[in-house]
């Protein structure tokens, strides 16, 4: 059996389940006997609702996350080390209880017996305190420590024990301490080779750091390649920046998309300003060109620099044996999603114009100069001053120095395959 057909039968048996689960707090949701059908009760979780103020929770939750320490810096070893030194005490005795279908959907105001098991999981997770009252209220701090967990996976931040929240919790201790035992083989493959000054995409994130004097400076959403495309694991250095770029496509994008996507529309190419050259430089018309095979990739595609153009404002160049690059696009509402794993290969970055600024900081750059240049229209070529290093890298955990600990969803399966090697730096 394939990975695919794997996957797949993984994701079908989550979907049925998932529907067990809906249906199981759907039935929950009727009024208990007890405290929510008594007037206090009532009395109580209204003031809890009206109360709560979901958005300062939410901000409690990113804050334990979003320090200044880097995924990858001469300190996460030891953070790492110290998490799963935990973790493995954990696993000694028993792990963390299972935990049960009956805390899908809980939400801040439920009172229900599931409130009080989701509290007992989240004290062995550290979302919530040992020292919190074990009632089987949902109350504030309960709604701070699930969306501490949501923050600390990734997920999208509302409180409520949705479906992937709940995928997250199902995973057991020891499973989570095998990944943090790859993640620290592979901070130690890193030994040596971080400087002052450098950037950090990390893959599984969907997300970039730009690391200096052991703190993160900035901190960028990006997208990444998807299952099928990868982004290569890879160390290299910024070398050059490319203002309101043309961008050539790839031969694998003309074979797996563009071929296709002229099949449909004949005009794809002339709407989205993508023009056809022979080995000669001559423009050839795409009506030349039998589309419904490959003949295509004996070509040249490219686009004109402009709003449609697939990279934005911006291409940053750094050696690689994979032609791939970080970039700008014009499709910014993907950086909003959870889930950003959109690309061929390359890396989309949000905010690039403060990023390429940092970059570009030997050279005389602020954040004004770069956007000037791309309101310019202008073609224009930089070489980096000073080549900052950059590295590609699969971290699926990390920790901060707080000791809270962050995991992301084995994309690739490099986990699941034991990876953990990385290239040298170029």
């Amino acid at each position: 059996m394939t990975r695919r057909m794997v996957q797949n039968s993984i994701n079908t048996g989550r979907r049925k389940a998932v529907k067990t689960l809906a249906a199981f707090a759907a039935g929950a949701a009727l009024p208990a006997p007890a405290m929510a059908d008594s007037i206090l009760g009532s009395l109580t979780q209204r003031r809890i609702l009206s109360e709560t103020d979901r958005e300062a929770n939410s901000r409690i939750a990113m804050d334990a996350i979003g320090t200044t320490d880097p995924i990858v810096s001469l300190d996460t070893e030891y953070n790492l080390q110290r998490v799963a030194d935990y973790y493995q005490r954990l696993v000694d005795i028993g792990g963390w209880p299972e935990v049960p279908t009956n805390v899908y959907g809980l939400i801040l105001g439920n009172h229900r017996k599931a409130v009080r098991d989701l509290r007992v999981y989240l004290t062995y997770t550290g979302d919530l305190s040992q020292d919190a009252e074990m009632s089987e209220m949902f109350d504030a701090p309960l709604d701070v420590a699930v969306r501490g967990f949501q923050a600390r996976h990734g997920l999208q931040i509302t409180g409520k024990v949705d479906e992937a929240t709940y995928w997250a919790m199902a995973v057991p201790t020891h499973e989570r301490l095998r990944q943090l035992n790859l993640n620290l083989e592979r901070v130690r493959g890193l030994g040596g080779q971080l400087t002052d000054r450098y950037v950090n995409v990390n893959i599984p994130a969907a997300a970039i750091e730009a690391v200096e004097g052991g703190a993160i400076a900035q901190r960028h959403t990006a997208i990444v390649g998807r299952i099928d495309r990868q982004t290569p694991i890879l160390k290299s250095r910024i070398h050059q920046i490319n203002f309101n770029p043309y961008w050539t496509v790839p031969k694998s994008i003309i074979e797996r998309d563009i071929t296709r996507l002229m099949q449909e529309n004949p005009n794809y190419l002339t709407e989205y300003n993508i023009r056809i050259f022979d080995g000669s430089g001559n423009e050839v018309p795409p009506s030349q060109i039998d589309w419904t095979t490959s003949e295509a990739v004996n070509y040249t595609l490219r686009q004109d620099p402009g709003v449609q153009n697939s990279m934005g404002n911006v291409k940053i160049n750094f050696h690689n044996p994979y032609a791939v690059y970080l970039h700008d696009t014009p499709q910014q509402d993907l950086f909003s999603g959870t889930q950003r794993f959109h690309s061929s290969g390359c890396v989309r970055v949000s905010n690039v114009d403060e990023f390429v600024a940092w970059i570009l900081r030997d050279n005389g750059y602020d954040i004004i100069d770069v956007n000037s240049v791309f309101a310019s229209g202008e073609r224009l070529d930089e070489s980096v001053e000073s080549p900052v290093p950059i590295f590609t890298t699969y971290f699926t955990a990390w920790a901060n120095r707080n000791g809270v600990v962050s995991f992301r969803d084995d994309v690739y399966d490099f986990d699941a395959t034991g990876r953990v090697d990385f290239p040298e730096l170029v």
